[in-house]
């Protein structure tokens, strides 16, 4: 048995002296010291030993498993040298070769249009909302004064998801939501996507973004409206910019209004850009009707509002001079680099 245990030991170290990588050095660990090693299968084999001679043997085998282990930590550390260092000359880095530029990416122009319009109306007071992109009918229509045989309910203009729940084709209904609670005065700003059944094209996109605007307070009149609007118009286009109010029609606003602002690229005087009428459509509003406001509980004898929406995409449109508004969303990197 001593003899077999003299051999054993002989051909570990012999085996670890042969090992040229870690891969190689485990497997001897494991050969001769794992469960199943050779080492440990003649510890197992004592009790074949006289009970006078097991303690001087298992002095030998523990020397043996002691001088194996030994060598084994010493070419483990051998080992893990060499690699270390042929890394190093496999990975040297030349610090003098110029670094390399990370993409970092940026801000998009919608984003950056909303930020500036939501900058200029927290300025004003305001406090920016956000509400559902599924919306219950009742919010998306009927609470804003448009009944059931109203044309933009058809099918043509908007999603349906059932008969109750449509995608919210404005921003409008979070207006409502917000006047339901009946906190007042009320001055919020509701920015968020909106979806029409529309065809894409240059101008149109059955997915775009609005940024609405609500005021419910006493003796709220239409020159508050005014000079709501021009305040953003020049903060938005500049001091020299002017606003132009055209009679229109929206039924949940009465009175109603479109917006125009002087061309901030030829100041009004006519130009390709504004197609030489000096003037730039912008947005529409009027003083909340009052019927919107008793269905949202407010009563209209005792408190007034106006309201506002304005398209984000015709916003980044005008200030960056973009003709095209599907260039915002075909994620080119040559055209958002620009911005």
């Amino acid at each position: 048995m001593k003899e077999k245990l003299q051999a054993i030991r002989e051909e570990a170290l012999s085996q670890i002296a042969k090992a040229v990588d870690l891969d190689k050095l485990n497997d001897v660990r494991v050969s001769f010291l794992g469960k199943k090693g050779q080492l440990t299968s003649v510890l197992k084999s004592m009790k074949d030993i006289a009970p006078e001679e097991r303690p001087a043997f298992g002095q030998l085998v523990n020397e043996a498993r002691a001088q194996i282990e030994n060598m084994l930590d010493e070419t483990k550390k051998k080992l893990e040298q060499q690699a270390l260092e042929l890394r190093l000359k496999e990975e040297v880095i030349d610090v003098t070769l110029p670094a390399k530029k990370n993409n970092v990416g940026h801000r998009h122009p919608n984003t950056i249009a909303r930020e500036e319009v939501e900058r200029i109306f927290i300025g004003m007071g305001y406090e920016v909302v956000e509400g559902p992109e599924v919306e219950y009918d009742l919010y998306n229509f009927e609470k804003l004064n448009i009944p059931a045989n109203h044309p933009a309910k058809d099918e043509q203009d908007t999603f349906y998801v059932t008969k109750d729940i449509v995608l919210r084709t404005q921003t409008s209904p979070v207006q409502a939501r917000i006047m339901e609670r009946g906190e007042l005065p009320i001055r919020v700003i509701a920015p968020g996507r909106v979806f029409r059944s529309d065809e894409v094209d240059a101008t149109h996109s059955p997915s775009f973004h609005q940024i609405e605007g609500l005021v419910v307070d006493k003796n709220i009149t239409f020159a508050d409206l005014k000079g709501t609007l021009e305040q953003f118009a020049k903060e938005l286009f500049g001091q020299n910019t002017k606003t132009k109010f055209r009679p229109h029609h929206f039924p949940f606003t009465e009175p109603s209004a479109e917006v125009d602002v002087s061309c901030f690229k030829c100041g009004g005087r006519g130009c390709r850009f504004c197609k030489g009428s000096g003037w730039i459509e912008i947005l529409g509003c009027g003083m909340v009707h009052p019927h919107v406001l008793e269905m949202c509980g407010i009563d209209p004898e005792v408190y007034t509002g106006f309201a506002f929406g304005v398209g984000l995409e015709r916003i980044a449109l005008l200030k960056y001079e973009i003709d095209d508004m599907r260039l915002l969303y075909e994620n080119d990197a040559r055209f958002l680099r620009q911005f």
